[in-house]
């Protein structure tokens, strides 16, 4: 264990440049630098936090951050090493974003963390069922969707970090949830791990307009969106009267260079469907409200979450790109070290 103001290296994942189409490993390298576990003692530093990383996100939206920012930026847990900021003091876990892919991280705005109390759960979950990812589905679902007993939810990109979330919410509520995957193993896991109705494997799918129709014989209510492009077309026209789209992504465009046009949209108008966009960031002022409702409901296994934790910093270039190829099963994780 490295003592307080001791010089240590500090191992990062860089990116090369920016990146043009599909990330590849090649476009980011490991680089170690050293740093001191100690805030200098000047302004610089004023309201400042060093924090140890510990997990990692891997979130299909820093597709959009990968610029020439070195290190990679995104959410991550954290443990304080040193602080001159009065909210926090060494030792305390943390949760929240702008934490570097490296060991350690220079937090200049650590108002925006969240302190960790509840420490009963694994400090990963914070990645995602207690951190930005549980958020999106609960203040996606429950306001954005507006959703009533019964309805009729289905769910792209179902078994990731919010879809599997998601379709868990929506049978708590009583409604009837379909999902979709991308390998027979992520179908099968929506099934019998979250409890959803129905899934397939859009994959296998030639007429994705046909397929929904299969599955939603009376149309569907809610569509929670996380895919984009052919998707979308084939769900607007499955759509009922009166339904809502809660747009949270749009995975299949963030590779391309020219984006897939939507071509269904007049549905829109005369099915009076409500699409909305929406960033969780405008609601982390409820987060506690948030953690009332779901931390009873893990405590409780009636909410289960699956993870795909990479071990290593070293190896999470390759858990960042294989995200986007669907690769991982269940939200993706770099560990960075050990708690």
């Amino acid at each position: 264990m490295a003592s307080s103001g001791e010089e240590v290296s500090n191992k990062q994942v860089i990116l090369k440049g920016y990146v043009t189409g599909f990330p590849k490993e090649s476009d980011m390298y490991v680089r170690t630098s050293p740093i001191k576990l100690k805030l200098p003692e000047d302004e610089s530093s004023n309201n400042a936090v060093l924090v140890k990383n510990l997990y990692l996100s891997c979130d299909p939206y820093m597709r959009g951050r990968m610029a020439n920012r070195p290190p990679i930026v995104g959410h991550g847990v954290s443990e304080i090493v040193d602080s001159r900021h009065p909210g926090f003091k060494k030792g305390d876990l943390v949760w929240g974003r702008k934490m570097g892919w490296e060991e350690y991280s220079l937090i200049k705005e650590p108002e925006k963390l969240f302190r960790i109390h509840n420490t009963d759960v694994p400090l990963s979950y914070y990645t995602g069922i207690l951190g930005m990812p549980g958020m999106t589905a609960y203040f996606g679902f429950y306001q954005v969707c507006s959703p009533k007993k019964g309805e009729r939810v289905y769910i792209s990109a179902a078994s990731g970090a919010v879809g599997q979330l998601v379709g868990q919410f929506a049978k708590l509520m009583g409604c009837y949830v379909v999902g979709s995957a991308g390998s027979k193993e992520k179908v099968e896991l929506l099934k019998s791990k979250f409890g959803f109705d129905d899934a397939f494997n859009y994959k296998e799918e030639h007429d994705l307009v046909a397929a929904l129709k299969r599955y939603f014989p009376e149309g569907i209510d809610i569509y929670f969106e996380n895919v984009g492009g052919k998707m979308l077309d084939a769900v607007l026209l499955n759509m009922r009267f009166h339904g809502r789209i809660a747009a949270c992504g749009m995975i299949s465009q963030y590779n391309l260079q020219q984006p897939e046009g939507v071509q269904n949209l007049t549905t829109v108008v005369f099915k009076r469907i409500r699409l909305e966009g929406f960033i969780v960031f405008d609601y982390f002022d409820q987060y506690p409200k948030f953690l009332d409702f779901v931390l009873p409901y893990i405590r409780e296994g009636k909410i289960v979450y699956v993870e795909d934790i990479t071990e290593g910093l070293e190896h999470g270039p390759s858990a960042l790109v294989g995200l986007f190829s669907g690769r991982n099963v269940g939200k993706q994780v770099v560990k960075v070290t050990n708690e």
